[in-house]
């Protein structure tokens, strides 16, 4: 709890002089409202429901093309890891899609299905798969050669080191990735939705969009904050106490 007095103190003085600034006009409205105002229209869509049915419709699509993601990128990093040739043949074209900013898979997407769901889940996909495929690649060519030769020398073959000795002592790696290819798709999503709009849900990305287009900068405000707290909650409530777990299963957690 005293964690929390500081970095409250810091926001709360932060809010109430950009309240004065903007009521002051200061700061010109059109740019920046009051942080009233912005609270203001999150309330109101909250109470009209439109802030739960547009993030119960992004959420859904982010954990459905993560899933997909890491269910692909897992064992594409762990054959990776295993057959040198496929890294050698595909490890640079990997790299390179890594890289490519997700927002480009954009255009292709649409050309290939259109103002669908399919279209937003491509690029969500597009966007996460291949740093899931390099943090687990890594994390298996990691694993210090003293463990498998102990594993072999008790009896490990195969398989069976694979899987109680090379994956398992590779998780911080791989967590590490999936928490990464999290935040790429949570970007790629919303790079999907502000420019990819259907009519089987409007989602935070279109309410952004939106705003965009009315000019009313208390619509995209909001809708940024919104998009950082769950940002920050879906980090604490689903990543941070898993990689607590492992950080001390394996002894690296810093005391």
């Amino acid at each position: 709890m005293k964690r929390l007095i500081i970095p409250g103190i810091f926001i709360f003085s932060c809010l109430t002089a950009w309240e004065i600034l903007a009521l002051e006009e200061i700061i010109p409205v059109i740019f920046l409202p009051a942080p009233s105002k912005i609270f203001s229209y999150i309330c109101a869509i909250s109470a009209d429901g439109t802030l739960f049915n547009a993030s119960w419709i992004t959420c859904k699509r982010l954990f459905m093309g993560y899933l997909l993601s890491a269910c692909f990128g897992i064992p594409l990093g762990i054959l990776n890891a295993q057959f040198p040739i496929l890294q050698r043949v595909f490890g640079w074209l990997v790299l390179g899609l890594q890289t490519l900013p997700s927002v480009c898979w954009v255009p292709l997407s649409l050309l290939w299905f259109g103002q669908t769901e399919t279209s937003l889940l491509f690029v969500v996909i597009m966007g996460s798969l291949w740093s899931i495929i390099i943090a687990t690649e890594t994390g298996i060519r990691s694993v210090p050669p003293l463990y498998i030769r102990a594993a072999h020398t008790m009896g490990s073959n195969g398989i069976h080191t694979w899987i109680f000795v090379l994956i398992p002592a590779s998780f911080p790696f791989i967590v590490s990735g999936l928490k990464q290819g999290w935040a790429f798709s949570w970007r790629s999503l919303m790079a999907a939705e502000i420019f990819v709009p259907i009519l089987s849900g409007f989602g935070l990305g279109q309410l952004l969009h939106y705003g965009r287009e009315l000019n009313a900068m208390d619509q995209v405000l909001a809708i940024i904050f919104v998009l950082i707290l769950i940002g920050i909650l879906s980090d604490k409530l689903l990543f941070s106490p898993f990689e607590k777990f492992i950080h001390h299963r394996w002894g690296t957690d810093r005391k």
